[in-house]
């Protein structure tokens, strides 16, 4: 009998706020990429205390813009 593999916190729909890594993993680029789309002001994100979280609606309202963006050009 095998276990089933723990689920990735990402992909947690009751979550409302993000680490970094999960938003970059939700748009499937890297930490640093998703830093510098944050950087850019392109990714919205927020600061609590010392650390930076990323609002769950948040990456898909940065792809819908993306695609909106293209679609106008």
């Amino acid at each position: 009998m095998q276990n089933s593999p723990a689920p990735v916190m990402a992909d947690d729909p009751t979550l409302i706020l993000l680490t970094v890594e999960e938003a970059a993993r939700r748009l499937s680029v890297g930490r640093t990429t998703c830093f510098a789309l944050i950087r850019a002001g392109a990714l919205e994100s927020l600061t609590i205390g010392s650390l930076r979280r990323v609002p769950a609606d948040a990456p898909a309202a940065y792809l819908a813009r993306r695609r909106a963006e293209q679609s106008a050009a």
